[in-house]
């Protein structure tokens, strides 16, 4: 499990903006859209079609809190931090925190 958290740990660290998925899960699309919509090419991961992925959704479960009210996916990063699910990212859509957190990880040029 180590070396899968490394693995996470150097991908969300080289990456602005990092959404790890499941294909064909719509709150996923809905993170992805969102993205795309403001202009943000995040690094995505479908975990399903990853051959570690049953061990990344594991770790991501820990990191949601795994009680039971928090889904693994889809899972944002932002700048090398855990931002959470869709519930966090609409909040700061909604709250108009989204676009400077994002242009402060270099994901946005605007």
């Amino acid at each position: 499990m180590e070396s899968i958290y490394h693995r996470i740990s150097h991908l969300v660290s080289c990456n602005a903006v990092v959404v790890f998925t499941i294909s064909g899960c719509s709150m996923c699309h809905v993170v992805k859209q969102l993205l795309f919509g403001l202009g943000v090419g995040p690094t995505i991961v479908e975990l399903d079609r990853d051959v570690y992925g049953r061990h990344i959704h594991t770790l991501l479960l820990h990191l949601a809190g795994d009680d039971g009210k928090q889904h693994a996916v889809p899972a944002v990063f932002v700048g090398g931090k855990f931002l959470g699910g869709i519930e966090a990212l609409m909040a700061c859509h909604i709250h108009g925190a989204l676009v400077p957190l994002l242009k402060d990880a270099g994901a946005l040029w605007l």
